[in-house]
């Protein structure tokens, strides 16, 4: 691939632009907003000119109501060899292009799945994807051309291709994705009437929860509004959760010991499933799931105090799996959690203290 155009400078389509660009590709940028395809080119993403002839690979990355009609009209125009777009569903913008005719060979779906809370091109990044799965959804009239365009694309984008059906493709986002988005939105709407008092304890775990709740709903509402069925399927099994647990909890309040063991059993229940389900989330690299130790350690909140701890765990020969922060409330301090393999945790404890670290069990 030598010549892309992408059409929509959103966070997506910016970020794929950059991946491109920084790989030698002659990108062109458009959007229906033309300061934003300026301000992608700006930052190093292609050129927001037109091409002066066909490119390889056009890169549609608008929201998912407009795929369909973008794509018609680039294909109409004749911009590209290969067009696939980047929207977060796959089935509905497939069937709107066979309603319109258009000859589906040259298009392929695709999807990335990675993202950010933050939208626009300001908030894109070149490694956005680099790692992360590439779903493909090619259909019986898809060239082999095009597919192998989408192919090279993922490669220069560094992400992994994930081969699926459209509509299966879908059904899984509305899972992972999807809902995930809803009930941490619906989480955080909690908080918004919530006591100060209440609010100031919230700790790692309310912040772990809420996170995507942060995301722009303007932007979701266009992504729910492409993918409702299968989104309200796994809310009403939510929901059916949530209502034999409010159930269960009343039943806690009883004052009839069958009741209340019934009620134990039933929080059993679902946190059981729960800790089921979380098995089978992927791990490192994709891998299965590892089971890590947690080494806390109190850290203040100064400059290269993070790049210490991390050479200093270096320097006892541990590597460090994952880390999270947990803020104190009030005070310029946290805790550090480096997550290891438990054989790691009595070296890296005796190593860190010894360098002056404070460890807390």
């Amino acid at each position: 691939m030598r010549t892309a155009v992408v059409i929509g400078t959103g966070l997506i389509g910016t970020s794929a632009a950059l991946a491109l660009a920084g790989r030698g590709v002659a990108v062109h940028l458009a959007d229906h907003d033309p300061e934003r395809a300026r301000t992608a080119a700006a930052l190093g993403a292609g050129t927001d000119e037109p091409p002066e002839g066909r490119v390889d690979l056009a890169i549609v990355a608008v929201p998912p109501a407009h795929v369909a009609n973008a794509l018609a009209e680039a294909m109409g125009a004749s911009v590209a060899r290969g067009y696939l777009d980047v929207a977060s569903v796959k089935g509905g913008p497939r069937r709107e292009l066979e309603a319109l005719g258009v000859d589906l060979s040259s298009y392929i779906g695709t999807h990335p799945m990675s993202g950010k809370e933050r939208s626009g091109p300001l908030a894109a990044t070149a490694d956005l994807f680099e790692g992360r799965p590439w779903v493909l959804t090619p259909t019986r009239d898809t060239d082999t051309e095009v597919l192998n365009l989408a192919l090279e694309l993922v490669a220069l984008c560094r992400a992994v291709p994930v081969v699926m059906d459209a509509d299966a493709h879908d059904r899984a986002v509305a899972l992972v994705s999807h809902t995930p988005q809803l009930i941490s939105s619906m989480v955080a709407a909690r908080l918004e009437e919530a006591d100060d008092t209440a609010v100031r304890l919230c700790g790692q775990g309310i912040r772990d929860v809420t996170r995507i709740a942060a995301s722009d709903p303007r932007m979701w509402v266009e992504i729910l509004t492409a993918n409702p069925g299968p989104v309200a399927d796994v809310l009403a099994g939510v929901a059916a959760d949530l209502d034999e647990t409010v159930q269960a909890l009343r039943a806690l309040q009883s004052s009839d010991e069958s009741k209340r063991q019934g009620g134990a059993e039933g929080i059993e229940d679902v946190l059981r499933r729960g800790n089921a389900g979380r098995v089978r989330v992927p791990g490192k690299h994709g891998a299965a799931p590892a089971s890590y130790e947690i080494v806390a350690v109190l850290i203040s909140d100064q400059p290269g105090e993070l790049a210490r701890i991390f050479a200093d765990a270096g320097r006892a020969g541990v590597n460090i799996e994952d880390v999270r922060i947990e803020h104190a409330t009030g005070q310029q301090a946290g805790l550090v959690q480096l997550m290891v393999e438990p054989s790691a945790v009595t070296v890296l404890t005796a190593s860190l203290r010894e360098r002056g670290w404070s460890i807390r069990q």
